[in-house]
């Protein structure tokens, strides 16, 4: 049966409740429905529906910016005429004068499955600007695309706490977005006024292609339902001198740069058990961000069963030989990275030192897998109490 997203099923049923009310929305051109109809003007066109603004997360309302770029902090949509607030910029969270005239505040974001995009922290300070100002929000739940049963990763050490990591959550955690509002509010003291709509239908072991639900790409970067099954591993080349693939049609599934030997870097990780994948040379010339223009030389990632793919464990052995391949040429980025000015960026996205001691010192691997296993089962006793399907 087509899985029904929390914003049909809040139009269908729910939405009686607030006969009069004056609605926020949180949104972005991806916040659709079944016939790709977007929140925003599905909210609009509702009679019994007082739309009164809007608010948008990283990249943009109509997903124009690219990352780290700033959004104008307030402009008005041209479809509706409303007034536009960008959460995503000198300020990323919603002010307390902003939500006067809002009686109830509702959040539709697509969410990517892995800890460090930044919606589900766009959520979060949401839901505490609605503690502040004495305001409901309402999360209309939406699938995990990755699914809603595998974890893996370490959650975010405290002292390494930034917008890409602001709770202590795996980078694979396996939950929903309105499950995610809901361990937020009560395991981390948000205490706001809560209410979820769930969905029907969806079942855990789903990935996005199997809901009937259509994709449509949340930003910029995240074209396809592929790059997010890469996204959890190949994010973390954003904290280096390796390209991401931004700049190309296949972002966060190709990565490289001028200095490697695609033959050289296969051949040792030839050595490794990297299950559900195949690793393939290739090169490419971005055409911005890192090396723009450049020839770079690396590989690409073809996921080939992606319920076994572990796609941090394989961006770290990557990463792990091209330090000990080419270690004068490859460099760490240097800071600020997402506001965080001070920390090390690639310790800021894994949200722990360790990863980056170990790749440094040429640890063991093992060491790193086995530390994430006992951080898995350590969350997935947390994660029990605010599952919902």
């Amino acid at each position: 049966m087509r899985v029904i997203t929390g914003l049909e099923k809040f139009l269908e049923k729910e939405k009686t409740k607030y006969n009069g009310k004056r609605i926020g929305l949180i949104a972005n051109y991806a916040s659709v429905n079944s016939y790709f109809q977007e929140s925003k003007n599905l909210f609009y066109k509702d009679s019994s529906i007082h739309l009164v603004k809007l608010f948008s997360p990283q990249h943009g309302f109509r997903g124009e910016k690219q990352d780290n770029m700033i959004v104008s902090e307030s402009y008005q949509d041209g479809e509706t005429g409303l007034p536009v607030y960008t959460i995503y910029g000198k300020k990323r969270y919603i002010e307390t004068r902003l939500l006067e005239d809002v009686d109830a505040l509702v959040c539709d974001l697509v969410d990517v499955g892995t800890r460090v995009y930044t919606f589900i922290y766009t959520m979060a300070l949401a839901m505490h600007a609605c503690r502040r100002a004495h305001k409901k929000i309402i999360i209309l739940d939406r699938p995990n695309p990755l699914n809603g049963i595998t974890l893996e990763g370490n959650s975010t050490e405290k002292c390494f706490s930034s917008f890409v990591g602001m709770y202590p959550i795996p980078m694979r955690h396996g939950m929903t977005i309105g499950e995610i509002a809901q361990l937020f509010n009560d395991e981390f003291k948000i205490n706001c006024d809560l209410d979820v709509i769930t969905m029907e239908h969806w079942e855990r072991e789903m990935f996005f292609d199997q809901t009937d639900i259509p994709w449509v790409y949340p930003s910029p970067n995240m074209p396809m339902l592929d790059t997010t099954i890469v996204y959890p591993g190949t994010v973390l080349f954003e904290g280096t001198n390796i390209s991401e693939g931004r700049g190309t049609a296949r972002p966060f599934e190709i990565i490289g740069a001028p200095y490697i030997d695609s033959a050289k870097l296969l051949e040792n990780l030839a050595t490794y058990n990297l299950k559900g994948c195949k690793l393939r040379p290739h090169s490419f010339c971005p055409t911005f961000n890192k090396y723009k223009d450049e020839l770079c030389h690396g590989l690409q990632i073809h996921v080939t069963d992606r319920n076994v793919f572990q796609p941090l464990v394989t961006a770290i052995a990557i990463i792990y030989e091209i330090h000990k391949l080419w270690p004068k040429e490859f460099r760490w980025k240097e800071p600020p990275y997402e506001y965080i000015t001070t920390k090390n960026p690639f310790d800021v996205i894994n949200g722990t030192d360790r990863i980056r001691i170990v790749i440094e010192s040429r640890g063991s691997l093992d060491a790193v897998i086995a530390y994430f296993r006992r951080e898995e089962d350590t969350f997935k006793k947390v994660r029990q109490h605010y599952l919902i399907y």
